[in-house]
């Protein structure tokens, strides 16, 4: 019998491969709106690819309905931190510039890994 490998995608830091969280994508138009809606807990990251307007509104965030705190870092084109933030539910927050990659991630995980300004994250499929 074949047995069949089960894959996730993770995040890790580039500086030192140093591996952040499991990886979930919300890349249709109605899983990028309900976001981490209504979850009381958060084991993940949530990987958003806003639709490409070039206008900084398109990567705007809110916590509509949320009822944890998330951390949020915005990423350019090359997967580089540009932008992080910290919001309460039934906030918004608008980058200064337009994201290629926005994460949502439980509260005090940029604390945690040490994400600032500069850093390069990326996604690797991880085989189990």
């Amino acid at each position: 019998m074949i047995k069949i490998a089960k894959n996730k995608t993770i995040l890790i830091k580039e500086e030192n491969n140093q591996k952040i969280a499991n990886v979930k994508f919300a890349d249709t138009f109605f899983s990028r709106l309900k976001g981490l809606m209504f979850k009381k807990d958060l084991d993940y990251v949530l990987v958003l690819k806003p639709n490409k307007i070039n206008n900084k509104r398109s990567s705007a965030m809110h916590t509509c309905f949320m009822r944890i705190n998330i951390d949020i870092v915005f990423l350019d084109e090359n997967k580089k931190v540009f932008e992080i933030a910290t919001l309460k539910p039934w906030k918004l927050h608008t980058p200064k510039k337009e994201a290629s990659y926005i994460l949502e991630m439980r509260e005090g995980s940029i604390k945690k890994y040490e994400i600032a300004i500069g850093d390069k994250l990326n996604f690797v499929c991880e085989f189990r």
